[in-house]
């Protein structure tokens, strides 16, 4: 298990040093579900939320979210993102409790000294709570889950894939 490096000799949190690491290509991806009924998914598929195109403006307010992650997230540093998607699965099967959802699925990518997690979990989130927002007034029961890291590459640790 690797030591934790956000704190600094007085046991108090500090922004990691990342002046030493060597630039290489970085890519994370990211999800995150939005469990929602199945009539709120097909007045998003029909274009009947008043609100506008859900999808649309929770692409753009993912890209969004992830530039802004360093604003939101404490010890995150700014860094240049070469490129961020949004991706959006349709799940029209019920679960359970009677919900479908959308799986979105955010993807960052840079070259630089540190990592796109933060930045792909961010945009991941900040675009699943856009869809909240905008189908809220027709669906108050939905919920954001399941957000987490899929994939990473880059860096001096490599290679990670989540299982499962």
């Amino acid at each position: 298990m690797a030591e934790f490096t956000h704190f600094n000799d007085s046991g108090r949190a500090r922004m990691v040093d990342i002046s030493a690491k060597v630039s290489t290509e970085r890519l994370a991806v990211a999800q995150a579900r939005v469990f929602l009924l199945p009539e709120t998914l097909e007045k998003i598929q029909r274009g009947k939320i008043a609100k506008g195109d859900v999808l649309a403006v929770a692409q753009v307010a993912g890209v969004m979210g992830a530039k802004r992650t360093p604003d939101l997230i404490p010890m995150c540093h700014p860094i240049l993102l070469t490129s961020v998607d949004i991706a959006f699965l349709e799940e029209p099967r019920l679960d359970p409790t009677g919900r479908c959802a959308i799986t979105i699925t955010a993807t960052a990518k840079t070259t630089g000294p540190t990592g796109v997690e933060m930045e792909a979990m961010t945009a991941a989130t900040v675009a699943a709570l856009t869809m909240y927002d905008m189908c809220k007034s027709v669906d108050r029961g939905m919920s954001v889950s399941d957000v987490c890291l899929l994939s990473k590459s880059g860096g001096k640790s490599g290679t990670y894939t989540r299982e499962g």
